[in-house]
């Protein structure tokens, strides 16, 4: 996924406290927030959620990954019934929680989704996978179509449950749209001075622009990923 729209917020809100991002296989996040390695992470449900809390954000449309010259291309949308002759490769890294998979068994298993991308770019079967992922992996020979009638993806934020620090529940506000004058917010800004109030003040600051200093906070000092 890409989480830039919140990395950018949390820039402009938490100018002092820097957020390092860490890519990691979706299979691999629960792992790594339990062992320390991450405050926070983007999961794709269902996770184990013991030791972890866990909100669910959005679903993601499933998308059929193909050479941009194959039939599927020509459609704006395809279903389950416009797969039974074909290929289907699935990686053993896939997100999806399938009961009956589309299509007919590739010739093999890709490790990763990447893998299976570069054997639909050789012409040796398709690929479904979340939206996102399709992004991820564009290829100028590749194209994607929604596929209408397959199970979807659902993305979360989880973090461990005994680790919630005041800068990570910053971090949970600016996921979940929270403002910065929330009253779930700690770093809410002060109210605004009337015009008469500033002009009454100006003279005194001799010209000077006042500074906003961050408020202090328990965790202070931490680092959120």
């Amino acid at each position: 996924m890409t989480p830039a729209k919140w990395v950018n917020v949390w820039i402009e809100r938490t100018p002092d406290v820097p957020i390092t991002l860490l890519a990691a296989p979706a299979a691999e996040v629960v792992r790594l927030l339990r062992d320390g390695g991450a405050h926070a992470g983007f999961v794709r449900l269902p996770v184990d959620r013991d030791g972890l809390s866990v909100i669910p954000l959005y679903v993601e449309t499933t998308v059929v990954v193909v050479p941009k010259d194959h039939a599927v291309a020509a459609a704006d949308e395809v279903s389950v019934a416009d797969l039974t002759d074909e290929d289907v490769f699935h990686p053993l890294d896939d997100t999806i929680e399938w009961t009956d998979r589309p299509g007919l068994p590739a010739f093999t298993r890709p490790a990763t989704t990447a893998d299976a991308i570069e054997l639909v770019a050789a012409g040796s079967g398709l690929l479904l996978v979340p939206q996102s992922l399709a992004r991820l992996h564009h290829r100028r020979d590749l194209t994607y179509r929604p596929v209408t009638d397959v199970p979807q993806s659902q993305v979360a934020l989880a973090w461990p449950t005994d680790a919630t620090t005041d800068l990570v529940e910053d971090f949970i506000g600016v996921v979940r749209g929270r403002t910065v004058n929330s009253s779930r917010g700690r770093a809410a800004a002060a109210p605004a001075e009337k015009p008469a109030q500033r002009q009454a003040r100006k003279p005194a600051q001799n010209g000077s622009r006042g500074k906003a200093v961050p408020a202090s906070r328990k965790g202070k000092g931490k680092r959120p990923r």
